[in-house]
């Protein structure tokens, strides 16, 4: 017997979309794993935000119950002597805290990147004081700083030079805490400039050496230029460091002599931990989170109109 063989339908289905099969398999689905990350964003940021929003509309002391007085804590802010002298001290103490170190910093960029001997030893030590905690480098210029068993005075008895009053005058204690954050933090802003030293091209510095250009006209008119988004870089971060600079002012001052180095951040502390006024110090939260908002904005616009131009 021979096997017949049957014929076979043949079924034939409209292909679909590869759109369609994508959006009806993952549409609903890509959210569950979107959704920890912005539980965890919410938890962390979101909520406390909201919950120092709310606070800066009550009156609240530890050991009492929160009553709602609206913005009167803004307004007894702006009346409140101690807190406006804290903001000209911040602004203060920002400004020297960026300025002075992109200056020696890119100074030293300059000196490193040349050749000469012992220069990675050199290097190294210079970066050494960016790897200390700021409170541990508090306590040793703290000590440094004592009027009469401190190595400063010591040193500049030397050359004949008389005892300086350090943190303890009111006139001299944001430089002198000023000093402590050169020290501290110039080293970074040298690696991060020498960063964008090492990728120059040498083609516009063999040119200008043809032209007859000096040293000086070769940094103003091409080194500069070129490395200014690095530089932009490194005042961002520096700005983000100074204004939010609390542990080496209060390991050395505590705000003090008086309220002469009582930044936004000590005036904060002070009032939450130690006058116990929560409301009070939620309202201090806002303005200075504010502040921070605008001057990032402002930095971030300065940062993008620095890029080159191609």
């Amino acid at each position: 017997m021979t096997a017949t063989s049957l014929p076979t339908a043949t079924i034939t289905t409209s292909p679909q979309p590869a759109s369609a099969h994508a959006s009806a398999d993952f549409t609903p689905r890509y959210w569950l794993f979107a959704a920890p990350a912005v539980l965890v964003v919410a938890a962390v940021i979101v909520f406390p935000w909201l919950f120092t929003l709310y606070m800066s509309s009550q009156d609240w002391k530890i050991g009492g119950g929160p009553e709602f007085v609206g913005l009167h804590n803004f307004r007894e802010l702006f009346n409140d002597a101690r807190f406006i002298e804290s903001m000209g001290h911040t602004a203060y103490f920002t400004i020297l805290a960026v300025v002075l170190p992109i200056v020696f910093g890119t100074a030293a960029a300059l000196v490193f990147h040349r050749e000469f001997p012992f220069r990675g030893l050199l290097r190294t030590i210079f970066v050494m004081p960016m790897m200390a905690t700021p409170v541990a480098v508090a306590l040793v210029w703290t000590m440094m700083f004592h009027p009469q068993l401190g190595v400063l005075n010591y040193l500049l008895s030397l050359v004949g030079i008389g005892p300086q009053p350090w943190v303890y005058s009111p006139n001299a204690v944001i430089p002198t805490l000023i000093l402590v954050e050169v020290w501290h933090w110039t080293p970074l802003v040298m690696l991060i400039v020498l960063g964008g030293l090492a990728g120059l091209p040498a083609e516009p510095y063999e040119s200008a050496l043809i032209d007859g250009a000096n040293d000086w006209h070769m940094f103003r008119h091409i080194t500069l230029p070129l490395v200014w988004p690095f530089i932009m870089v490194a005042i961002v971060i520096r700005t983000i460091d100074a204004l939010k600079a609390f542990d080496t002012i209060f390991v050395i001052t505590q705000g003090g002599p008086g309220t002469a180095s009582e930044t936004l951040n000590i005036f904060l502390y002070l009032q939450a931990f130690q006058f116990y006024k929560i409301g009070y110090a939620s309202a201090v939260v806002v303005i200075f989170f504010v502040i921070i908002i605008m001057l990032s904005l402002l930095l971030l616009y300065a940062r993008q109109k620095s890029k080159w131009n191609a």
